[in-house]
């Protein structure tokens, strides 16, 4: 997920935890509990992505793909995260040292945080098609969730509407609103967010707010948890609609396929969602012509309810627009490789070896190598890797050890 969710989505849980623990007895102290816990949240939300300083231990673009996502999106490195976040904030500043110090529901509070934080973020990006390995050293495959798009204001709403209702001051709090409700707008007048997603984001935004007024004006309030719970709620549901879609349009692309060519093996579907959008998806088939000794790469895009928004209303920012007369699926490309040569390049060009444990859809021209999750067949994107120039460099070093995505054509007949 980008930076902008981690960041929304771990303010909001640190305010909810905050206002689901019992207060503090001193006011100064809860404030700083407050402001502790919301900092806390924001930067455990982000902090595996200080892997982004290891991506120069490669040259590009293997150090990109190969440490970012890297050991610090592991369950494992997560624990020494946790202590590294909560040191630096023991250590800088006094006044939550004191309030640590003294408070034992504070503690407990900016723990559970700080935990809650970090698997949030690894989960999140594991919710998407690029994919996580977070049981390394114990499991080191990758996976992949294929259900949420890597910008999701779906997340923004749930969590930044009732956080806006917290802000003090009608100015700050009206600001907020507004770049809430403006930026989906936005984005949907670019051609990346359909018209029915922003209404359907509105009827949330609407909603979330409609609780945090009322409340607001209840005696004594409960300072926006339960808007807090209903957006977390919110954004839960939502996760396991597009689980649902997404299982719909992996039977529609399967029995397509099957089809098309019922020779092939289908060994892969990797699915992208569309923001805020769970008909509409695009997808990168992997199969195996075991009869000719090659393996096939397809490109789409298809709406799982096509009575509703067929494939061609998809928005074209995502994925391009679709084109020809099925209302359901539309084909936008295909490529066709030999085994054999995969297999050469792989034992033979160290480098090519270590694209090969990123590369999820391998796409090999005569120099470069792309993996096509991100761009239509026979485009570059930033995975590509101009493997016969790198042919005679010396290998990569450090390599991790991740598994290969493709370790099913990497295994020899």
């Amino acid at each position: 997920m980008d930076n902008l969710t981690h960041s929304v989505v771990g303010l909001g849980i640190g305010a909810l935890i905050d206002r689901s623990v019992p207060a503090e007895p001193a006011s100064d102290a809860q404030r700083v509990r407050t402001r502790l816990l919301l900092t806390i949240g924001c930067l455990a939300s982000n902090f595996p992505d200080l892997d982004l300083v290891l991506t120069k231990l490669l040259e590009a673009p293997l150090g990109y793909l190969l440490h970012h996502r890297g050991h610090t999106h592991t369950l494992l490195a997560a624990l020494g995260e946790v202590a590294l976040l909560l040191g630096l904030v023991w250590l800088l500043w006094p006044a939550a040292r004191g309030l640590l110090r003294t408070s034992p529901r504070a503690r407990f509070a900016a723990l559970l945080t700080a935990c809650v934080g970090m698997v949030l973020h690894i989960s999140m990006d594991g919710l998407n098609v690029y994919g996580v390995h977070p049981f390394w050293p114990f499991d080191a495959r990758w996976y992949y969730g294929d259900l949420i798009f890597i910008v999701e204001p779906v997340f923004w709403i749930a969590f930044g509407i009732p956080l806006a209702f917290m802000a003090r001051g009608p100015l700050r709090r009206g600001l907020l609103l507004a770049l809430l409700v403006g930026v989906p707008v936005a984005v949907t007048f670019a051609g990346f967010l359909q018209w029915g997603s922003l209404a359907g984001l509105l009827v949330l935004a609407s909603f979330l707010a409609g609780i945090a007024r009322w409340r607001a004006r209840r005696a004594g309030g409960d300072r926006g948890r339960t808007a807090l719970a209903a957006g977390l709620a919110a954004a839960l549901a939502f996760v396991l609609v597009q689980a649902a879609a997404m299982h719909t349009a992996r039977d529609t692309v399967a029995a397509a396929i099957a089809r098309l060519d019922p020779g092939e093996r289908l060994l892969d579907t990797a699915l992208s969602a569309y923001p805020a959008n769970p008909l509409c998806w695009s997808f990168v088939t992997v199969a195996t012509d075991a009869a000719h000794g090659s393996y096939h790469l397809r490109r789409g895009q298809l709406s799982v309810a096509p009575g509703i928004t067929p494939v061609a209303s998809c928005p074209a920012g995502i994925a391009g627009r679709a084109a020809g007369n099925d209302a359901q699926l539309a084909w936008q490309g295909d490529a066709r490789d030999s085994l054999a040569r995969l297999h050469d390049l792989q034992q033979n060009n160290c480098h090519f070896n270590a694209w090969m444990r990123f590369a999820r859809a391998p796409a090999i021209d005569g120099t470069t190598a792309t993996d096509a999750r991100w761009s239509p067949l026979g485009s570059a994107n930033f995975s590509t890797l101009d493997y016969a120039h790198l042919a005679d460099t010396p290998c990569p070093r450090p390599m991790p050890d991740w598994g290969y995505p493709r370790a099913d054509l990497l295994r020899q007949p």
